[in-house]
C-alpha cells in the first residue's frame, strides 16, 4: 500500500475527549474517528487491525471445533420476554418500535438468538454437543461510553454459544475454550492471565475472565505470589478466621460520643483519633427480598457481587437517603448494627474486631467499645474487595493487585436460557431435558485497544506483528531523488514477493514529518532509504520496538526484514 493514496489523517495532539493512551494513540494514528459517543468509524488502517485480530479469532475457534454463523443485529422483544431479560436488562438494551408498532432492540449479546435458533433444528442428543460462534457488530447503550474502542456502545464481538447433554460434556467444551482462548491471546501476541470472574448479567454458574496486563488497565485482579490462584477482585475469595475469635483486649462498656457533622471513615478516624480499621461501617442495601445492613472494617470496601451471592438475592443497591433515614432513624452516615432491627451481613474481618466504633442511628453520634456478639449478632462471610496482601485462599500466600483490561470472557450458563425458552432435546431413553449451554465472548475491537495500552512509548505505537495492520514501512527520505525512490520501489516489491504486508511512504513530505509518523502508528520493521546511505549500498533498518538501527546493504535489507519479523 502507498501512503500517498491511503486515508491516513494523522494528528500531533490528542482528542479533548480522549482519557486513556489506546483511544488519544488510534485517534492521532488514523484508526478511528468518531461518529457519537462511543461509536466510531474505522479508517482503513484500524480496520485493518481489526481484521488481524478477527483472523486470528477465526482460526482458532475453527481449530477447536466451533461453527461460524451469523445472526441479526436487530433482534425481535417476543425472545428476550421469553428469557426473562426484557424487563430486567436495564437502559443499556436499546429498544425500539418498528413502523407497526412491534418491539425490537438492538442485540448487546445474543443468548436469545442462538438459543432460538438451536431449539429449532436441535432434537436429539444425537445432534449434541454443537458450538456456534458469530463476529457481529453489538450495541449497549452504557451511561457514560469512553476510554475510545475500550468502552464503546457500538463495538465487535465474537460470541459463542455451546449446547450439551450433560454436565461433563459442557464442562470438557470449557476447558476447550479456556485452552482456545489462551491460544488465541498469545497468538496475539499480548501478556495477559485468566482469572475467575463474576458472571454478571449474562448469568450462569462460573466464569473466567482473560485480562490483558497493563498499568492503565481498568480492572483489578490479584494473583497469587506462589501458586496459580487468580481472580478480579470482585470475585477473589478472602480467607475467613478460623475456629473462636482470639480476644486480646478486654472489652469496654458500649458508649455514645457526640460527633457532629462527621459522618464519613476518614472524618470519624480523624475527629476521635483511632485507625480507620477500629471503624465498623454499616450499609443499608435494598434487595429483592427486603432491607439488609452490610458491615465491614472501615479500612476496606463491600464487594456487591459477593453480598449478593451470600443473600442469595437478585441484586443488591445502596438505599436511598429516606430508606436509610426510616430504618435507622438518623442521616446518611449514621448507621450502626447496634439495635439495628434488621437483618446483618457482616464481612469476617468484623467477627474478630474488638472496642470498635460505629454509627449510633442518631444524628450527630457514634458509638464506641462495639464488641460484636455482645453488641450485635450478625451472618458472616467473605463480602469485602481483596486488597494487597491478602491470604491466597489455596496456598494462604500474600495476594498480588494487578491492573487489567478485559479483553474475553467464558462462562458456564448452565440451563438458564433453554428451560426458558423451550429448548430441549431426547435423551437416549427419549425424555426431553433442557440443553446445558455455554457463553464464550472475545471483544474485537477491545482486543486491539488492549494491545496499545501495553505496548507503547512516548512516540507512538509499537505493534505486536500478529495485529500490526503492515509488516514492514519503507521510508524513502527524498521522493524527489531518483535512486532513492528507484531502491524503495525494488524493496517495495521484493518485500511484497515475499508474502510480507509493506506500507511504502512515497509522499513528498518532509523527513521529520515521516518519521514522527512512522512511530505513531507502530510498524513492527521500518527501512529507511536515504541519498546518504545508498552512497555505501546500504538501506537502515529498524525495529520499532528497539532503539538501535543497523546499516544492511540493499541486496540483504529483505532478508533482513523477513528474520526480524519471524525472530521478534
Amino acid at each position: 500500500m502507498r501512503l500517498s493514496s491511503m486515508l491516513l489523517p494523522t494528528l500531533r495532539e490528542s482528542p479533548a475527549d480522549a482519557e486513556v493512551v489506546s483511544h488519544k494513540l488510534m485517534v492521532r494514528a488514523g484508526l478511528i474517528r468518531k461518529v457519537a459517543a462511543g461509536i466510531y468509524n474505522l479508517l482503513p488502517l484500524g480496520l485493518r487491525v481489526i481484521q488481524k485480530v478477527e483472523g486470528i479469532v477465526r482460526e482458532e475457534m475453527n481449530r477447536a471445533g466451533a461453527q461460524e454463523v451469523l445472526m441479526p443485529f436487530v433482534l425481535p422483544a417476543e425472545l428476550w420476554r421469553e428469557s426473562g431479560r426484557w424487563d430486567v436488562y436495564g437502559k443499556e438494551l436499546l429498544r425500539f418500535k418498528d413502523r407497526h408498532g412491534r418491539d425490537f432492540c438492538l442485540g448487546p449479546t445474543h443468548e436469545e438468538g442462538i438459543t432460538d435458533m438451536v431449539r429449532g433444528e436441535v432434537r436429539s442428543y444425537r445432534d449434541l454437543p454443537v458450538n456456534l460462534y458469530q463476529i457481529q457488530t453489538k450495541f449497549r447503550d452504557e451511561i457514560r461510553p469512553r476510554f475510545g474502542l475500550m468502552r464503546g456502545r457500538e463495538f465487535m464481538m465474537k460470541d459463542a454459544y455451546s449446547f450439551h447433554a450433560t454436565d461433563e460434556s459442557a464442562e470438557e467444551e470449557y476447558q476447550n475454550m479456556f485452552d482456545t482462548y489462551s491460544r488465541i491471546f498469545k497468538r496475539c501476541g499480548l501478556a495477559f492471565c485468566a482469572v475467575e470472574a463474576e458472571t454478571g448479567p449474562i448469568g450462569g454458574s462460573f466464569s473466567h475472565e482473560f485480562m490483558v496486563l497493563a498499568d492503565t488497565g481498568e480492572d483489578a485482579i490479584v494473583n497469587c505470589s506462589k501458586c496459580d490462584y487468580a481472580a478480579n477482585v470482585e470475585r477473589a475469595e478472602i480467607k475467613g478466621p478460623e475456629g473462636k475469635p482470639l480476644r486480646k483486649e478486654k472489652q469496654e462498656p458500649l458508649k455514645k460520643v457526640s460527633t457532629p457533622g462527621m459522618k464519613s471513615v476518614e472524618e470519624v478516624s480523624s475527629f476521635l483519633k483511632v485507625e480507620p480499621s477500629r471503624l465498623i461501617k454499616t450499609l443499608i442495601y435494598e434487595t429483592d427480598k427486603g432491607i439488609v445492613a452490610a458491615l465491614v472494617r472501615g479500612d476496606f470496601e463491600i464487594n456487591e457481587a459477593k453480598l449478593r451471592r451470600m443473600l442469595a438475592v437478585e441484586f443488591v443497591r445502596l438505599a436511598e437517603e429516606e430508606t436509610i433515614e426510616k430504618i435507622t432513624g438518623a442521616p446518611m452516615g449514621f448507621a450502626g448494627p447496634v439495635g439495628l432491627g434488621i437483618e446483618i451481613a457482616a464481612d469476617f474481618s468484623v467477627k474478630d474486631m474488638e472496642n470498635g466504633v460505629t454509627g449510633a442511628n442518631e444524628a450527630d453520634a457514634h458509638l464506641t467499645s462495639v464488641n460484636p456478639e455482645r453488641d450485635f449478632k450478625a451472618l458472616y462471610g467473605d463480602i469485602r474487595t481483596a486488597v494487597e496482601g491478602d491470604p491466597c485462599p489455596r496456598c494462604s500466600s500474600p495476594l498480588k493487585l494487578r491492573r487489567g483490561i478485559e479483553v474475553g470472557h467464558i462462562f458456564k450458563l448452565g440451563t438458564k436460557y433453554s428451560e426458558s425458552m423451550g429448548a430441549t432435546f431426547l435423551d437416549e431413553k427419549g425424555k426431553e431435558r433442557p440443553m446445558i449451554m455455554g457463553c464464550y465472548g472475545i471483544g474485537i475491537g477491545r482486543t486491539a485497544a488492549a494491545a496499545i495500552e501495553q505496548n507503547h512509548d512516548e512516540n507512538g505505537i509499537i505493534w505486536p506483528i500478529p495485529l500490526a495492520p503492515f509488516d514492514c514501512e519503507i521510508l524513502p527520505v527524498n521522493v524527489n531523488d531518483p535512486e532513492t525512490l528507484k531502491t524503495a520501489e525494488s524493496l517495495y516489491v521484493s518485500l511484497g514477493e515475499k508474502g510480507m504486508e509493506v506500507l511504502l511512504d512515497d509522499r513528498d513530505e518532509r523527513a521529520g514529518v515521516k518519521f514522527k509518523d512512522a512511530d505513531l502508528i507502530g510498524i513492527p520493521v521500518r527501512v529507511t532509504v536515504s541519498s546518504r546511505t545508498l552512497e555505501e549500498g546500504s538501506v537502515e533498518v529498524k525495529q520499532r520496538r528497539a532503539a538501535d538501527k543497523r546499516l544492511v546493504k540493499v541486496g540483504d535489507a529483505a532478508g533482513e526484514v523477513e528474520r526480524l519479523l519471524k525472530n521478534d
